[in-house]
């Protein structure tokens, strides 16, 4: 699916006048940004698992909406989000657009009353998290995140493990990431840059390894050179003194793509995992051994809940809390800001950030 995917980026599509067909019947999802990701991953799970639900494809190159589509039988494609997002037939919307747009698709989404997937990072600035989460108080629809690894085979044994010991836990990252040209998208002002496109993906596995009560006040402490977002380390100190490092190097190109490998120590239990492929989890004499064929960093299993936030059976979908989108876009967010100031930052729990940033009296709206 990854090759057909470069295929489907670089060919010219020649049946890119279905761009106006009436939507099919049988579909009520809509997707937001039809690229590489979008096709090799939202796309093929759907259909692996539910069948031909895509509705409409979105993007701002018309052949790639109409070549995703035609893919996976989305009956309308376009080159404008509000046709989407205005369709009473979408019920379930997924943004992988460009980085610095996800949040706003997410934000006139859930004006609609839709449910929103939303890949990483949800949010490219503290002005966008505060309108995403304020969007999210007053709509009925339900938001889930990107962030896959948490939720991954490997993720969630690991998750189960911590949580079983008490006290403080010494979790350590590091990740081998791709080179990329200063010439990328990324690299644009309004994107981002690798922090947010990248290293959210560790910030947020962290912050999920701690219990809710262990994690505020979060002490950021950044480690660089001459670059601030990547060849990097980032330290984090939670409140319960946990303590957590991600190193970040891309220096060159690995041939089997992103490599990592994480460690972790919370009373008994000592944890190594490699690649989301295999692990190793010692309690106290037991030690097992985990290992799957491929590796599987969760993409499926986060693609399959947010559907199900719709359609749950037989299962339902875990939406994400405000307090949770809240905090793991402020924990990001505030990373970036203390890389490129080079200097520590404390970071506060929901209701106190809230309360500063001017959405303290929506929250209290919102619980009553």
């Amino acid at each position: 699916m990854k090759v057909l995917a470069q295929i489907h980026m670089r060919r010219q599509y020649k049946g890119a006048s279905v761009l106006h067909k009436h939507a099919n019947g049988a579909g009520h999802v809509g997707l937001i940004g039809c690229g590489s990701f979008a096709f090799s991953t939202i796309g093929y799970y759907l259909k692996r698992n539910f069948g031909s639900v895509l509705r409409s494809a979105m993007d701002v190159d018309q052949g790639r909406a109409c070549s995703l589509g035609a893919a996976y039988g989305a009956g309308h494609c376009t080159t404008s989000s509000m046709d989407l997002i205005d369709d009473p037939g979408i019920d379930l919307v997924y943004i992988a657009s460009n980085h610095a747009s996800h949040a706003e698709y997410a934000i006139e989404a859930l004006g609609r009353g839709k449910t929103v997937h939303i890949e990483k990072p949800h949010v490219v600035s503290i002005d966008q998290l505060i309108r995403l989460c304020s969007a999210m108080m007053r709509s009925i629809g339900k938001v889930a995140l990107g962030f896959n690894r948490p939720g991954s085979p490997l993720g969630v044994e690991i998750q189960a493990a911590l949580f079983s010991q008490d006290g403080p836990a010494m979790l350590n990252w590091f990740v081998a990431g791709h080179e990329i040209p200063s010439d990328h998208w990324y690299f644009k002002p309004e994107e981002g840059g690798r922090v947010l496109g990248n290293l959210c993906h560790w910030t947020d596995f962290v912050y999920q390894m701690i219990p809710s009560g262990a994690r505020y006040p979060i002490r950021i402490v950044p480690t660089r050179s001459d670059k601030a977002d990547c060849d990097i380390a980032v330290t984090y100190c939670f409140g319960d003194g946990s303590i957590a490092v991600i190193s970040f190097s891309a220096k060159g190109h690995t041939f089997e793509g992103v490599r990592e490998r994480f460690a972790a120590h919370r009373g008994n239990v000592l944890i190594s995992m490699d690649d989301f492929q295999s692990a190793r989890i010692e309690t106290g004499a037991r030690i097992r051994r985990l290992s799957t064929l491929f590796r599987n960093h969760g993409h499926e299993q986060n693609i399959v809940n947010s559907y199900r936030l719709v359609r749950p059976s037989p299962f339902a979908g875990k939406p994400c809390s405000t307090r949770y989108v809240w905090e793991t876009g402020e924990l990001v967010l505030r990373t970036r800001e203390a890389l490129e100031h080079n200097r520590e930052i404390i970071v506060q729990g929901f209701e106190e950030s809230a309360q500063k940033l001017g959405i303290g009296d929506q929250l209290a709206a919102k619980r009553q």
